[in-house]
């Protein structure tokens, strides 16, 4: 087979998806488009007729669908799920590649890793950084982690999910970036709905506030990239510089939020744990230091 050849077979190889939540089936669809033929199998049948309909073929078996193909992905619900669909068919995995793209805790993908390897698979940490609908499109992006070269022998059909982005050899890491966008991520939601019911209290309308909150949550990123209020490259040598925004005007602001919620009779527990990260610091000693200085606290809690 010479190179071109090779390529054309990376590029239509087979792929198994094992788990059709939205996020399986949307795989699924952008694999199929992409010219891959593709097993599918999930513990409800009937979730398959879509992709079926579509062109994929429903395995009778987890053993079945993954002896279709030499990738395997998977998209379940946590890693706990991959022992209970797989088990029973371990023993068909050598020499096959796994692809975990469910959400975990990092140690948690690492004994996954260990399991894969003993019983001869080679074995990939994921982590998909968009929703369903925009799998495959420019905007998509996965983080990856575990052996480069296992990657790069498969990255036809992962750049079809999305532009692959690897972060190490330790099968960890894909999974901690994961989690951490994910938590910056939801305490932005959740902040936007404690902003959402404050307004309401005055009467405003949630498609009014909206638009204005989104904004302030919009420009956070361009403040920080920007200048002097740019944190990453003085938290990295231990930095606080507090020309700026201080622990103390911070951790000030934070308590009115608190005044405010507390008067409204909403939920406290979102404001008063941003609080206790400024009180900290400032009960550290460290009230004229930079925002950033809160680090210390989540880093070392008491």
């Amino acid at each position: 087979m010479n190179e071109q050849q090779s390529l054309t077979t990376r590029r239509n190889s087979a792929v198994t998806v094992i788990g059709l939540g939205p996020m399986g089936q949307a795989m699924t669809r952008t694999l199929l488009a992409a010219g891959h033929p593709v097993t599918v199998w999930n513990r409800t049948a009937g979730r398959a007729d879509g992709v079926v309909a579509d062109g994929a073929t429903l395995a009778a078996t987890p053993r079945e669908a993954v002896e279709a193909s030499d990738l395997v992905i998977l998209s379940l619900t946590d890693y706990p799920a991959m022992y209970d669909v797989l088990g029973s068919s371990a023993e068909s995995l050598a020499g096959r590649t796994l692809v975990n793209l469910s959400s975990d805790t990092p140690d948690r993908t690492r004994e996954a890793a260990t399991w894969a390897a003993g019983h001869g698979a080679a074995f990939l940490t994921g982590g998909v950084m968009v929703p369903a609908p925009m799998v495959g499109t420019e905007a998509s992006f996965v983080y990856y982690s575990g052996p480069h070269q296992v990657m790069e022998s498969h990255l036809a059909a992962l750049t079809a999910l999305g532009t692959p982005r690897h972060l190490g050899e330790d099968p960890g890491l894909a999974q901690m970036m994961y989690q951490a966008q994910l938590a910056v991520f939801l305490t932005t939601l959740s902040s936007l709905m404690h902003a959402t019911a404050m307004l309401g209290t005055a009467g405003m309308k949630a498609a009014e506030v909206l638009p204005e909150l989104l904004s302030s949550a919009d420009a956070i990123g361009a403040i920080l990239r920007s200048g002097e209020e740019h944190p990453g490259t003085a938290l990295d040598a231990g930095e606080h510089p507090g020309e700026l925004s201080t622990v103390t005007m911070m951790g000030a602001t934070s308590d009115h939020i608190v005044e405010t919620s507390t008067s409204l009779g909403l939920d406290l527990a979102l404001p008063l744990a941003v609080q206790a990260h400024y009180r900290r610091a400032i009960e550290d000693g460290h009230g004229s230091d930079n925002w950033t200085r809160i680090i210390d606290g989540i880093r070392e809690p008491r």
